[in-house]
């Protein structure tokens, strides 16, 4: 999981111009029909914080990723650290469980981090507005 987190770290500092400033947002839009926030909501010396999340007025909520991203700028490396309002992940999970959650999940949904920048890098974001 450590190379997916450094992926995902070099992918937001792609995304990102501007990562350590605190209340920063950037809205984006790909190919006209996906667009996507990233909003910076804390930003320390060696850790951001960044809100995630599709914007599409079409699409119900529960449809939508939103992820909550720590960014550790000393490791290098980026992890999700709430995806979809569950909150924080543990490490790998019993199953069955009372949740319902996979037992990798903590590495799934940064994989889903991975390959969402790696879409939104590959078909060239534009800026829509800052924030």
């Amino acid at each position: 999981m450590q190379a997916v987190c450094e992926l995902n770290y070099a992918h937001f500092m792609r995304v990102l111009p501007d990562c350590d400033t605190e209340d920063l947002s950037y809205e984006f839009t790909v190919k006209d029909s996906l667009q996507y926030r990233v909003k910076i909501t804390e930003a320390a010396r060696y850790t951001t914080t960044v809100q995630v999340e599709q914007l599409n007025s079409h699409t119900p909520a529960y449809l939508k990723p939103a992820m909550t991203v720590r960014l550790y700028h000393d490791a290098r490396m980026a992890e999700v650290i709430s995806s979809q309002n569950t909150g924080a992940f543990a490490p790998s999970y019993q199953y069955p469980n009372n949740k319902m959650r996979q037992r990798n999940e903590k590495q799934m949904v940064n994989m889903f981090l991975a390959e969402w920048l790696e879409f939104c890098l590959k078909h060239r974001p534009t800026v829509i507005s800052e924030a």
